[in-house]
């Protein structure tokens, strides 16, 4: 039976000539997305910075468009509207207004007489005001999971595999997070708590993409003792080359329809996992590898290498046979 392959079997492809270029484009990225992070800097959403949301019902299918166009007149500053349940039911969102409860409550008056003016018959549910320090705490608890996700992952791929792949994991795993946050400030998509769900996942898949290559890569080692870590490192990808392919565009795929067709409840989302996918897929090849390559270079090997010069049995880039 035939089966759609996505790339070649036994493919040879010399991956690790491209490490100092990947490398390289890798630390300008997150070089320039720290630089974008500080400023201009990212929308941060209502979670994070306070505001007010509203839950309204319309008589009919929520029409988004007449809506952002008349609650945008208001001077509140940048609404979000998000459809919630049913077609009727819209949650609106926007920034936490200059001044105390007041002035919190003066923009709540203005939003409600915009809906019964040019909604007729819409019904406010639900209001509620996110105010600084809920959002101060909301921005600490995200970031603190992110920090603990890092710590837990580093310690789980350093007590799998050797410190050399755990360390090129993690920092491979901080430049895909670097590249993500720089994502936002260019697309000025919301920062938000689900902006750190988004994060937490991408750096989810980019781990376990890293661990298929390092557990080949460790296989390896076992198998051939005397193969330069340069080809070693060549040869695993190469193997795990159409599984690595095949996940991703498998989720690539599954996102996808969510970011055309997704709405705005789920399409910043979606872009920000796509974006994930690639980055993390790409990274596990030209950042990952590369960095265990020079880490293990000289210990990884250490044991073959100076087999090789003793004995002279093994020729560079010509694998012994695997053990049986």
């Amino acid at each position: 039976m035939y089966r759609l392959r996505l790339a070649p079997d036994n493919t040879s492809i010399p991956f690790m000539k491209g490490r100092f270029a990947g490398l390289i484009t890798s630390a300008v990225l997150s070089i320039a997305s720290i630089i974008l992070f500080i400023y201009p800097g990212l929308n941060y959403g209502i979670d994070f910075v306070g505001g007010v949301v509203i839950e309204a019902k319309t008589p009919d299918a929520a029409n988004f468009s007449a809506l952002r166009g008349s609650l945008g007149q208001l001077g509140l500053g940048p609404v979000s509207l998000q459809q919630f349940g049913s077609p009727q039911e819209v949650l609106i969102r926007f920034e936490r207004q200059p001044g105390g409860e007041k002035a919190q409550q003066v923009a709540v008056e203005k939003v409600r007489g915009a809906l019964a003016r040019d909604f007729a018959g819409t019904q406010v549910r639900r209001v509620e005001a996110v105010g600084a320090s809920v959002s101060h705490e909301l921005y600490v608890n995200g970031m603190l999971a992110l920090s603990l996700a890092v710590v837990a992952m580093l310690l789980y791929i350093w007590f799998r595999f050797e410190w050399q792949f755990g360390f090129g994991a993690v920092v491979t795993l901080l430049l895909d997070v670097t590249k993500t946050v720089g994502f936002y400030a260019v697309t000025d998509i919301q920062f938000n708590l689900t902006s750190i769900a988004a994060i937490l996942t991408i750096m989810g898949y980019s781990i376990n993409d890293k661990v298929v290559v390092y557990d080949r890569v460790r296989e390896n080692l076992r198998l051939y003792k005397k193969l330069p870590l340069r080809a070693l490192i060549d040869r695993s990808i190469n193997e795990t080359l159409n599984r690595t392919l095949g996940t991703s565009m498998t989720v690539f795929l599954a996102c996808l329809p969510l970011a055309l067709f997704g709405g705005e409840a789920l399409e910043e989302f979606a872009w920000v996992l796509l974006f994930g996918i690639v980055i993390g897929t790409s990274s596990s090849i030209f950042i990952a590898a590369p960095i265990l390559l020079f880490l293990g270079e000289g210990r990884l090997r250490r044991g073959a290498a100076r087999d090789v010069v003793e004995t002279g049995e093994a020729k560079a880039g010509t694998p012994d046979a695997p053990a049986a």
